[in-house]
């Protein structure tokens, strides 16, 4: 996780980060508990994420955002 040896996974940093609910939200468009879909969209879920529009019901801690943008920026490691 962000500020250890380790890299930021998405198996392990990033998954848990989105809920049931954010999940099923979502499905029309992609499946948030799916790395390639993450990796892929990526770029536009980091942008709503920063301006507080994802998800819908209220916006993350300023530190998963940023445990979000490390692995994105990083190259969305499985």
């Amino acid at each position: 996780m962000a500020g250890t040896d380790q890299p930021i996974s998405f198996e392990h940093d990033i998954k848990s980060l989105f809920r049931e609910r954010d999940r099923q939200s979502m499905r029309w468009a992609f499946d948030l508990w799916s790395h390639d879909d993450v990796a892929a969209n990526g770029e536009a879920i980091l942008a709503r994420l920063r301006d507080g529009t994802m998800p819908c019901d209220g916006a993350w801690p300023d530190k998963s955002v940023a445990v979000f943008q490390d692995w994105f920026e990083a190259g969305a490691l499985p």
